[in-house]
């Protein structure tokens, strides 16, 4: 029979403030907001006097701060006061469940678990059980590193999607669960939304679980026997930061003598995260468009036209060509003006790509920016939106190019079979919607 580790996943053991207030100690994930200090300064009034998780995490606009070394010995320092000061209540063996509403108006649900990093690699074309999404900067990771090393306790902002058309795992075990009383229910702060929480933690109830799981990895299996069971979708850095910190653990702990029993059941080989189901209707996958500065805009239309086998056609304006590419899974729209004559253009590039589109389109354009001749590169930026995409490319010596949205149906498909996605391929949801702290687990 099988057990829920065999899936790299256990049940972990959750610490949450007594007579939890919601509002005061949930707060949005560290890499939200890294160029906005206001937003963090609003959420420091929010949680002013009352215990936080704010106050055990060091946002990403302080990443470059000359004051970063004592706000992480403060964090550690605030972590130990909070398990010692009795601000937790008694750890609970458990998975929860959650939904959370956004100020969108949309309902997302997940399952908040514990993964095992020996069954994670965010290498390029792994066979692992859990596989990053988007290509891994290596550099971002020493400096998270410092914060994760030796820290007493983890928070999640981590979310794992999950290929469950059925919705066995996530929906399941929620409709299997909320009628208890939940474990939290709240809202959360600066323009969170809200969110509930409910345990799922009896004989039972852990078995559906591994018996949803199952199925899922069933239908998952490849020929060579490997599973694509999770995705990251959002924290693929934080999760890198894990397992590295743990490789950098092991390899001390082995150097000790310790067993594989020992290994197994030291607490930093583990991490929290909250796993969403990929068809989701409460998860917006948003396309992230370029524009791109100081190319020759007619030589990249015609180099991608080729390599991805599509036809070039110019529409009327702004508003067609932003329709004709939402419509669409594989079609791309430049909008730029003209060389020359200053006329503003809008082109719409047609393929029939299969695969995700950012996933053919990105290294093609990387090839042509290469290429490009001349004593100034083009540079290329990554925009949120179509509007402003659009804005863009009305500049003199501009293009903005329009990606079509990301098709779920593909998504683990594509990244099975080309590896990791280019980076900036896709926002998972807006900024608001992000993933805000609120469990938290022992690790150092």
């Amino acid at each position: 029979m099988k057990k829920i580790e065999d899936f790299g996943l256990s049940i972990p053991e959750i610490l949450l403030p007594k007579n939890i207030d919601v509002s005061s100690w949930s707060v949005i994930a560290c890499d939200q907001y890294t160029q906005d200090l206001d937003y963090w300064k609003k959420a420091e009034a929010c949680a002013a006097g009352k215990p936080s998780t704010l106050n055990l995490i060091l946002p990403e606009v302080y990443l470059n701060s000359p004051d970063k070394p004592e706000r992480i010995e403060k964090i550690r320092k605030t972590m130990k006061e909070y398990i010692d000061g009795g601000i937790f209540d008694t750890a609970k063996n458990c998975l929860i469940y959650i939904e959370r509403k956004t100020a969108f108006g949309r309902i997302r649900k997940g399952l908040v678990a514990q993964i095992d990093l020996e069954t994670y690699e965010w290498k390029p074309f792994s066979k692992a059980n859990i596989r990053a999404t988007e290509a891994t900067i290596v550099e971002r990771i020493p400096p998270r590193m410092e914060i994760r090393r030796g820290a007493p306790l983890e928070l999640p902002h981590i979310m794992l999607l999950v290929d469950d058309k059925d919705d066995l795992l996530v929906g399941g075990t929620g409709n299997k669960v909320k009628s208890k009383a939940p474990l939290y229910d709240g809202s959360l702060m600066c323009n969170g939304g809200s969110i509930t929480g409910w345990a799922v933690e009896s004989e039972n109830e852990i078995a559906d679980v591994t018996e949803a799981v199952s199925k899922i990895a069933d239908k998952n299996r490849a020929a060579d026997g490997s599973t694509f069971l999770f995705a990251v979708g959002d924290g693929n850095h934080s999760l890198a930061t894990a397992k590295a910190v743990w490789d950098e653990y092991k390899e001390k702990l082995t150097a000790q003598g310790a067993d594989e029993a020992a290994l197994k059941a030291c607490s930093v080989r583990y991490a929290l995260v909250e796993i969403v189901n990929i068809y989701d209707t409460g998860l917006t996958f948003e396309p992230i468009h370029r524009v791109i500065f100081g190319a020759d805009v007619e030589g990249l239309i015609s180099h991608l036209a080729e390599k991805l086998g599509g036809t070039v056609s110019e529409v009327s304006g702004a508003a067609e060509l932003d329709a004709a590419v939402k419509a669409s899974w594989a079609d791309f729209g430049f909008a730029y003006r003209e060389g020359g004559n200053g006329k503003q253009k809008y082109v719409l590039l047609k393929t029939g790509i299969k695969e995700l589109a950012v996933a053919r389109l990105q290294p093609e354009i990387d090839a042509f920016l290469k290429g490009a001749s001349g004593s100034e590169k083009p540079e290329i930026d990554y925009i949120h939106g179509s509007d402003e995409t659009l804005k863009l490319g009305e500049r003199e010596n501009a293009v903005g190019i329009l990606l079509p949205p990301i098709a779920k149906d593909s998504f683990f498909e594509t990244i099975n079979g080309r590896g990791p996605l280019p980076r900036k391929s896709f926002s998972m949801g807006e900024a608001d919607e992000k993933r805000f702290y609120l469990e938290c687990r022992k690790l150092f």
